[in-house]
Protein backbone atom coordinates (compact mmCIF):
# COMPACT_ATOMS: atom_id res chain seq x y z
CA UNK A 1 0.00 0.00 0.00
CA UNK A 2 1.32 3.47 -0.87
CA UNK A 3 1.57 6.44 1.46
CA UNK A 4 -1.51 8.62 1.86
CA UNK A 5 -0.53 12.11 0.68
CA UNK A 6 -1.97 15.57 0.13
CA UNK A 7 -3.03 14.37 -3.33
CA UNK A 8 -5.62 12.17 -1.60
CA UNK A 9 -7.25 15.19 0.12
CA UNK A 10 -9.95 17.58 -1.09
CA UNK A 11 -7.49 20.38 -1.90
CA UNK A 12 -7.81 22.74 1.06
CA UNK A 13 -4.17 22.22 2.00
CA UNK A 14 -2.95 23.14 -1.48
CA UNK A 15 -4.45 26.63 -1.39
CA UNK A 16 -2.32 29.82 -1.10
CA UNK A 17 -4.06 30.94 2.11
CA UNK A 18 -2.80 27.85 3.97
CA UNK A 19 0.68 27.93 5.51
CA UNK A 20 1.71 24.42 6.63
CA UNK A 21 3.91 24.01 9.69
CA UNK A 22 4.39 20.23 9.50
CA UNK A 23 2.84 17.23 7.76
CA UNK A 24 3.18 13.45 7.69
CA UNK A 25 4.53 13.61 4.13
CA UNK A 26 7.38 11.15 3.63
CA UNK A 27 6.72 9.24 6.87
CA UNK A 28 5.14 6.27 5.09
CA UNK A 29 1.72 6.52 6.74
CA UNK A 30 -0.52 4.45 4.48
CA UNK A 31 -4.05 5.18 5.74
CA UNK A 32 -3.65 8.52 7.46
CA UNK A 33 -2.39 11.96 6.45
CA UNK A 34 -1.90 14.65 9.10
CA UNK A 35 -1.12 18.32 8.58
CA UNK A 36 -0.83 21.24 11.02
CA UNK A 37 -1.05 24.75 9.58
CA UNK A 38 -2.16 28.37 9.84
CA UNK A 39 -5.12 29.41 7.68
CA UNK A 40 -6.17 32.88 6.56
CA UNK A 41 -9.78 33.92 5.82
CA UNK A 42 -11.18 32.49 2.59
CA UNK A 43 -14.26 31.21 0.78
CA UNK A 44 -13.90 28.34 -1.70
CA UNK A 45 -15.49 25.17 -3.04
CA UNK A 46 -13.82 21.76 -3.24
CA UNK A 47 -14.71 18.48 -4.90
CA UNK A 48 -15.19 15.21 -3.09
CA UNK A 49 -12.06 13.36 -1.98
CA UNK A 50 -11.34 9.65 -1.44
CA UNK A 51 -10.39 10.40 2.18
CA UNK A 52 -12.50 11.40 5.19
CA UNK A 53 -11.58 14.66 6.93
CA UNK A 54 -11.61 15.81 10.54
CA UNK A 55 -10.25 19.24 11.50
CA UNK A 56 -9.36 20.39 15.02
CA UNK A 57 -9.44 24.14 15.76
CA UNK A 58 -6.39 25.02 17.87
CA UNK A 59 -7.47 28.59 18.60
CA UNK A 60 -10.39 30.94 18.06
CA UNK A 61 -13.28 31.42 18.39
CA UNK A 62 -13.76 31.92 14.66
CA UNK A 63 -16.89 31.92 12.50
CA UNK A 64 -17.12 29.18 9.85
CA UNK A 65 -19.81 28.58 7.24
CA UNK A 66 -20.20 25.38 5.27
CA UNK A 67 -22.49 23.68 2.79
CA UNK A 68 -22.66 22.10 -0.68
CA UNK A 69 -24.04 24.35 -3.41
CA UNK A 70 -24.48 27.16 -0.89
CA UNK A 71 -23.32 28.07 2.61
CA UNK A 72 -26.17 26.66 4.64
CA UNK A 73 -24.64 26.17 8.11
CA UNK A 74 -22.88 28.79 10.24
CA UNK A 75 -21.17 28.36 13.59
CA UNK A 76 -18.73 30.31 15.74
CA UNK A 77 -16.29 27.57 16.67
CA UNK A 78 -14.16 27.75 19.85
CA UNK A 79 -10.74 26.17 20.38
CA UNK A 80 -11.20 22.40 20.49
CA UNK A 81 -14.12 22.48 18.05
CA UNK A 82 -14.23 19.94 15.23
CA UNK A 83 -15.10 20.08 11.53
CA UNK A 84 -15.98 16.66 10.10
CA UNK A 85 -16.50 15.93 6.41
CA UNK A 86 -17.11 12.54 4.74
CA UNK A 87 -15.28 11.16 1.74
CA UNK A 88 -16.83 11.61 -1.69
CA UNK A 89 -18.85 14.76 -0.95
CA UNK A 90 -18.12 18.21 -2.31
CA UNK A 91 -17.73 21.12 0.07
CA UNK A 92 -18.15 24.88 0.10
CA UNK A 93 -16.59 26.56 3.11
CA UNK A 94 -15.95 30.09 4.35
CA UNK A 95 -13.48 30.94 7.10
CA UNK A 96 -14.05 34.40 8.62
CA UNK A 97 -10.76 34.83 10.52
CA UNK A 98 -7.21 33.58 11.02
CA UNK A 99 -7.06 30.06 12.41
CA UNK A 100 -4.54 27.37 13.38
CA UNK A 101 -5.70 23.81 12.72
CA UNK A 102 -4.76 20.15 12.68
CA UNK A 103 -6.20 18.27 9.68
CA UNK A 104 -6.42 14.48 9.68
CA UNK A 105 -7.42 12.64 6.50
CA UNK A 106 -8.35 8.99 6.91
CA UNK A 107 -8.65 6.42 4.16
CA UNK A 108 -11.99 4.73 3.68
CA UNK A 109 -10.27 1.40 4.36
CA UNK A 110 -9.29 2.60 7.84
CA UNK A 111 -12.87 3.57 8.71
CA UNK A 112 -14.29 0.35 7.29
CA UNK A 113 -11.82 -1.67 9.36
CA UNK A 114 -13.20 0.08 12.46
CA UNK A 115 -16.73 -0.97 11.43
CA UNK A 116 -16.19 -4.69 10.78
CA UNK A 117 -15.51 -4.03 7.11
CA UNK A 118 -18.88 -2.33 6.54
CA UNK A 119 -19.27 1.03 4.75
CA UNK A 120 -19.21 4.15 6.92
CA UNK A 121 -20.69 7.57 6.20
CA UNK A 122 -19.45 10.31 8.51
CA UNK A 123 -21.85 13.06 9.54
CA UNK A 124 -21.15 16.59 8.28
CA UNK A 125 -20.30 18.40 11.50
CA UNK A 126 -19.36 21.99 12.32
CA UNK A 127 -18.27 22.96 15.81
CA UNK A 128 -18.89 19.62 17.51
CA UNK A 129 -16.79 18.75 20.56
CA UNK A 130 -15.24 15.39 21.37
CA UNK A 131 -12.39 15.40 23.93
CA UNK A 132 -11.15 11.99 22.80
CA UNK A 133 -10.93 12.97 19.12
CA UNK A 134 -9.24 16.23 20.16
CA UNK A 135 -6.59 14.39 22.19
CA UNK A 136 -5.97 11.81 19.46
CA UNK A 137 -5.40 14.59 16.90
CA UNK A 138 -3.03 16.40 19.26
CA UNK A 139 -1.13 13.16 19.80
CA UNK A 140 -0.87 12.61 16.04
CA UNK A 141 0.44 16.16 15.62
CA UNK A 142 3.00 15.50 18.35
CA UNK A 143 4.07 12.31 16.57
CA UNK A 144 4.67 14.32 13.39
CA UNK A 145 6.53 17.03 15.32
CA UNK A 146 8.92 14.54 16.94
CA UNK A 147 8.83 11.70 14.43
CA UNK A 148 10.99 8.64 14.82
CA UNK A 149 10.50 5.32 13.01
CA UNK A 150 9.99 3.43 16.27
CA UNK A 151 6.72 5.36 16.75
CA UNK A 152 5.09 3.66 13.75
CA UNK A 153 3.13 1.16 15.85
CA UNK A 154 2.01 3.96 18.15
CA UNK A 155 0.73 5.99 15.18
CA UNK A 156 -1.14 2.95 13.86
CA UNK A 157 -2.87 2.63 17.25
CA UNK A 158 -3.79 6.32 17.25
CA UNK A 159 -5.22 6.03 13.74
CA UNK A 160 -7.27 2.98 14.67
CA UNK A 161 -8.58 4.69 17.81
CA UNK A 162 -9.47 7.82 15.84
CA UNK A 163 -11.31 5.79 13.20
CA UNK A 164 -13.21 3.85 15.86
CA UNK A 165 -14.33 7.02 17.62
CA UNK A 166 -15.41 8.67 14.38
CA UNK A 167 -17.47 5.61 13.47
CA UNK A 168 -19.00 5.37 16.93
CA UNK A 169 -19.75 9.02 17.63
CA UNK A 170 -19.59 10.93 14.34
CA UNK A 171 -21.22 8.74 11.71
CA UNK A 172 -24.64 9.20 10.15
CA UNK A 173 -25.73 5.91 11.69
CA UNK A 174 -24.86 7.20 15.17
CA UNK A 175 -26.82 10.43 14.70
CA UNK A 176 -29.93 9.57 12.71
CA UNK A 177 -32.73 7.73 14.49
CA UNK A 178 -34.65 5.17 12.43
CA UNK A 179 -38.16 6.31 11.43
CA UNK A 180 -41.19 4.95 13.19
CA UNK A 181 -44.25 3.83 11.23
CA UNK A 182 -47.38 5.94 11.31
CA UNK A 183 -45.56 9.27 11.11
CA UNK A 184 -44.84 9.39 14.85
CA UNK A 185 -41.48 10.84 15.79
CA UNK A 186 -39.08 8.11 16.87
CA UNK A 187 -37.02 8.25 20.01
CA UNK A 188 -36.87 10.21 23.24
CA UNK A 189 -37.68 13.90 23.25
CA UNK A 190 -34.87 16.38 23.86
CA UNK A 191 -36.09 16.86 27.44
CA UNK A 192 -36.17 13.13 28.12
CA UNK A 193 -32.74 12.52 26.59
CA UNK A 194 -31.24 15.43 28.57
CA UNK A 195 -32.63 13.96 31.80
CA UNK A 196 -31.13 10.55 31.05
CA UNK A 197 -27.75 11.97 30.03
CA UNK A 198 -27.63 14.09 33.18
CA UNK A 199 -28.34 11.05 35.35
CA UNK A 200 -25.65 9.03 33.56
CA UNK A 201 -23.05 11.80 34.00
CA UNK A 202 -23.85 12.18 37.71
CA UNK A 203 -23.71 8.44 38.40
CA UNK A 204 -20.97 7.10 36.12
CA UNK A 205 -19.37 5.24 39.03
CA UNK A 206 -22.64 3.73 40.23
CA UNK A 207 -24.82 0.85 39.15
CA UNK A 208 -27.67 2.36 37.13
CA UNK A 209 -30.64 0.01 36.85
CA UNK A 210 -32.68 0.41 33.69
CA UNK A 211 -35.77 1.21 35.75
CA UNK A 212 -34.08 4.31 37.22
CA UNK A 213 -33.12 5.60 33.80
CA UNK A 214 -36.62 4.88 32.53
CA UNK A 215 -38.06 6.68 35.56
CA UNK A 216 -36.25 9.89 34.55
CA UNK A 217 -38.27 9.88 31.30
CA UNK A 218 -41.66 8.83 32.67
CA UNK A 219 -41.67 5.73 30.45
CA UNK A 220 -41.90 2.05 31.23
CA UNK A 221 -38.68 0.07 31.03
CA UNK A 222 -39.61 -1.52 27.68
CA UNK A 223 -40.77 1.79 26.16
CA UNK A 224 -37.63 3.52 27.38
CA UNK A 225 -35.27 0.90 25.95
CA UNK A 226 -36.94 1.09 22.52
CA UNK A 227 -37.12 4.88 22.38
CA UNK A 228 -33.59 5.36 23.70
CA UNK A 229 -32.16 3.18 20.94
CA UNK A 230 -34.32 4.98 18.36
CA UNK A 231 -32.84 8.28 19.55
CA UNK A 232 -29.18 7.27 19.82
CA UNK A 233 -28.71 4.05 17.84
CA UNK A 234 -27.34 2.50 21.05
CA UNK A 235 -28.89 0.49 23.84
CA UNK A 236 -28.86 2.24 27.25
CA UNK A 237 -26.10 -0.14 28.37
CA UNK A 238 -23.95 0.60 25.29
CA UNK A 239 -24.43 4.33 25.85
CA UNK A 240 -23.43 4.05 29.52
CA UNK A 241 -20.31 2.07 28.65
CA UNK A 242 -19.35 4.62 26.00
CA UNK A 243 -19.66 7.49 28.48
CA UNK A 244 -17.55 5.56 30.99
CA UNK A 245 -14.90 4.96 28.32
CA UNK A 246 -14.88 8.68 27.47
CA UNK A 247 -14.56 9.69 31.12
CA UNK A 248 -11.80 7.17 31.84
CA UNK A 249 -9.88 8.27 28.73
CA UNK A 250 -10.02 11.88 29.88
CA UNK A 251 -8.78 11.04 33.40
CA UNK A 252 -5.98 8.86 32.03
CA UNK A 253 -4.79 11.63 29.72
CA UNK A 254 -5.19 14.60 32.04
CA UNK A 255 -4.49 13.33 35.58
CA UNK A 256 -1.97 11.13 37.36
CA UNK A 257 -4.59 9.16 39.28
CA UNK A 258 -3.69 5.48 39.60
CA UNK A 259 -5.31 3.41 36.86
CA UNK A 260 -7.17 1.34 39.44
CA UNK A 261 -8.73 4.51 40.89
CA UNK A 262 -9.67 5.76 37.42
CA UNK A 263 -11.44 2.45 36.85
CA UNK A 264 -13.49 2.74 40.03
CA UNK A 265 -14.35 6.41 39.48
CA UNK A 266 -15.72 5.60 36.04
CA UNK A 267 -17.84 2.62 37.00
CA UNK A 268 -15.51 -0.28 36.14
CA UNK A 269 -15.22 -3.02 38.72
CA UNK A 270 -11.41 -3.12 38.67
CA UNK A 271 -8.37 -2.17 36.60
CA UNK A 272 -8.51 -5.30 34.46
CA UNK A 273 -12.16 -4.60 33.61
CA UNK A 274 -11.21 -1.11 32.42
CA UNK A 275 -8.35 -2.56 30.36
CA UNK A 276 -10.64 -5.07 28.62
CA UNK A 277 -13.23 -2.43 27.74
CA UNK A 278 -10.65 0.10 26.49
CA UNK A 279 -9.06 -2.53 24.26
CA UNK A 280 -12.48 -3.45 22.87
CA UNK A 281 -13.55 0.16 22.25
CA UNK A 282 -10.31 1.99 21.43
CA UNK A 283 -7.82 -0.75 20.65
CA UNK A 284 -5.45 0.52 23.34
CA UNK A 285 -4.62 -0.27 26.98
CA UNK A 286 -4.97 2.24 29.85
CA UNK A 287 -1.20 2.40 30.25
CA UNK A 288 -0.61 3.04 26.56
CA UNK A 289 -3.30 5.73 26.49
CA UNK A 290 -1.69 7.46 29.47
CA UNK A 291 1.80 7.32 27.95
CA UNK A 292 0.40 8.79 24.73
Amino acid sequence: MTELTVQDTNGILRQPWVRPDRTSRGLGWEQLYVSTQSEQPYQASFGGAPSHLVILHLNGPVTVRRGHLGLTSTRTVPPGGLFVHPAGKDLTVELAGDLDTVHAYLSDELLRAAHDGEPVELAEELGSVDPLVEQLLLNLDEAVRHWEPSARTYVDLLGQALAAQLVRRHSVRARVAPPRSGGVRAGLTDRQFHAVREMVEEHLADALPLRELAGATGLSVSQFARQFKARTGLSPHQFLIQRRVDAASLLLRCTRLPIAEVALRCGFSHQEHLARVLRAHLGITPGALRRA
